[in-house]
């Protein structure tokens, strides 16, 4: 794209936090990251990440708050049948679990414990969306 006043606002590549190599190498064992916005890539831009699940995980298994609003989104990838999710989500909400099968929005209010996220199925693959109306994404862990 050609370099403009406001080109800085659109991104177009993948460009992530320095992640552990460890973290990296696991996360790309069932997921493919498209893209990541935060006011590191986009000066002022609130946190964003979209991917793509493509095998069962185990993902972000600890309980964990942010101090800031998270939203979460899953959805199927079939257009002739874009509510079915065509998979199984288990997600924690406190002590509460949900088995996501259709495509869904949650939203977490600031300091709301949540997950572990469990991939059990993924027959096609599953967008997915979290954004935290923070400028990085920050975790403050559950004990």
């Amino acid at each position: 794209m050609a370099e403009s006043r406001n080109s800085k606002y659109i991104v177009t590549e993948l460009k992530t936090p320095d992640f552990p190599a460890e973290f990296v190498a696991r996360y790309n064992e069932f997921a493919k990251r498209i893209l990541w916005m935060d006011s590191n890539v986009v000066e002022g831009a609130f946190q964003m990440n979209c991917s793509w699940y493509l095998r069962p995980s185990r993902h972000a298994t600890e309980s964990h708050t942010h101090d800031t609003d998270e939203i979460l989104g899953f959805f199927g990838s079939d257009p002739e049948d874009p509510y079915t999710l065509h998979g199984e989500v288990e997600f924690w909400i406190e002590d509460e679990k949900f088995m996501i099968t259709r495509t869904s929005m949650i939203f977490i209010p600031a300091g709301l414990r949540h997950c572990p996220l469990i991939l059990h199925r993924v027959d096609k693959p599953i967008f997915h969306f979290s954004t935290v109306t923070d400028k990085t994404y920050k975790v403050n862990r559950v004990e």
